[in-house]
Formats: structure tokens, sequence, C-alpha cells
């Protein structure tokens, strides 16, 4: 399998097809690079190179004790940049990947990116605090920390099995998709996951947007329920030099892979924009 080694010693799996200006994707908690397979075919299909990471931890990636915050994040992604020698590259993250990707650019500069985007991100922050007041409070992701440690199999099925793909609203769920979130989350490490829920939502990303100033597209559901609209993406779009927000009605937090089609077509437009 091709993997690249951090400073750190961690091996680094990754997904390198195609040719053409590279797309980079950086997948959400607690899954892999598999989970950008609606992408990484569409984007091969219209002659571009895809790249895609899974985070340390994560699927094929070591399952190391530490280095699980988005720190170690942004430099793991920067090492599988700088080992391909990717330039004029589009960044592309969902969920915690789009925290990886805002943290990534405002760590390690622009010289290699062309354009971003982020979708149902965790950006600014997540958590409640004084100065965020829309957060979600502490204890929410305290308890999704004591539930990973009770039982991770039944809590991801849990999560696949609702919130995340809103099939506990719409009535109608995919049985497929359900086991390949669950498979992509029980391929990874509990250590990784357990301190990721820390890292997606106590990192403050409000001065990484601010630095960064090649055009941003902010992808964002009204109706996630992972991620909240109010808390994360106008905010986002508002404090970025170059964001535009691009804001969708019904659809869920793993809208990636439930509404594809239409996903892909607003990636592709904007890359091409």
């Amino acid at each position: 399998m091709p993997t690249v080694k951090t400073k750190d010693g961690v091996e680094i799996f990754y997904k390198d097809w195609g040719s053409g200006q590279p797309i980079v994707f950086s997948h959400g908690w607690p899954l892999s690079a598999d989970d950008w397979d609606a992408q990484m075919l569409f984007f091969l299909n219209h002659g571009f190179r895809v790249i895609a990471h899974d985070r340390r931890g994560h699927g094929r990636s070591s399952q190391v004790a530490d280095g699980h915050d988005m720190d170690h994040y942004a430099d793991d992604l920067a090492a599988v940049v700088t080992h391909l020698d990717l330039k004029n590259a589009i960044h592309v993250g969902h969920s915690t990947g789009g925290g990886e990707v805002v943290h990534y650019i405002a760590r390690h500069g622009e010289s290699r990116v062309a354009k971003a985007a982020i979708l149902c991100a965790v950006p600014p922050l997540m958590v409640k605090t004084d100065a965020n007041p829309n957060g979600l409070p502490k204890k929410v992701f305290d308890d999704f920390q004591a539930a990973l440690a009770a039982s991770r199999s039944e809590f991801y099925r849990d999560v696949a099995a609702g919130p995340f793909y809103g099939y506990n609203k719409s009535g109608k769920p995919s049985e497929a998709v359900i086991q390949n979130w669950w498979r992509q989350g029980m391929m990874g490490g509990a250590k990784a996951h357990y301190d990721g829920i820390v890292a997606f939502s106590q990192t403050d990303f409000t001065e990484d947007l601010k630095k960064i100033t090649v055009p941003v597209l902010v992808m964002h559901s009204e109706d996630d329920q992972i991620v909240p609209y109010v808390a994360s993406g106008p905010l986002s779009a508002k404090l970025l030099k170059n964001g535009t927000l691009k804001t969708y009605k019904g659809f869920p937090h793993g809208m990636p892979t439930t509404e594809a089609p239409t996903i892909n077509a607003d990636l592709l437009a904007f890359i091409k924009g």
C-alpha cells in the first residue's frame, strides 16, 4: 500500500489516481479515504488527479497513541502533499476534514494551493463558549467519548443509522451506506477516534480562516444534525477573505455520499469557475 512516513514516524496511507490538476480530499471523523469514493471516481473521470489519505489512527494508517490533534493532522496532510510534490492543488474537506484543510492552509501556506472547499465542516468552532454561544455544549462531546469507550461498535452503528445521514428523519435508511460507515469507523483505532472528538470540537479555527486568501467554497446544509449550520458555515464564509457560502436545505451531514450528484456538480462548477 502507498504510504508516506511523517516526521514522528507515522505511516499515512494514501490513494493517488490519474493525472491533471490535483484534488486532495480530507475525510471526516471517524472514517477513511474510502468515504470519498463518489467524488474520487467523478473527478477522475473529469480529468483530474485525485488523492485521498487516511488520517493518522484512521483506516489503513498507523494506529498510534499520540498526535491526534489538528496540528498533527495538518502536518500529516502537508507530508502527503510534499511527498507527491503537489502544486496548484484544490483541497476538499468534509466535517473534521474541513478543519484539517483550513488548518493546513493557514499553517503551511498557500504556495501549493489553488482553491479549497469545506463541506459541513467544523470551523470556526463547534463547542459552545461565551464567544461562540451557538455552539454545542461540551457535554455533547463528553457523551460522545463515553459512548465510544463503552461500545464503539454500537455507537458507530447508531450514528450512521441516525443523524449522520439523516435517516432518523427521512425514514429511508440505506443499509449498505450504514454498514460502509460502520466498516470505515471500525477499521481505525479507538484511541485516535476518542482523542479526535476533542480535536474536532474544541479547536478554534477563527484565526486560521482569517489568514486564508485563496478562493474557498463553504458548502453546508441547514439540516445538518452533526455540525449545526448556525455555528459553522455562514460564520466561516464571513471570516474568509475570499469565501463563498453555498447553503442546502434538507441535506444531511453526510451529503457527499447521499447527495453526491448535486455535491459533485457544485464542486466541479466551483473548481472550473
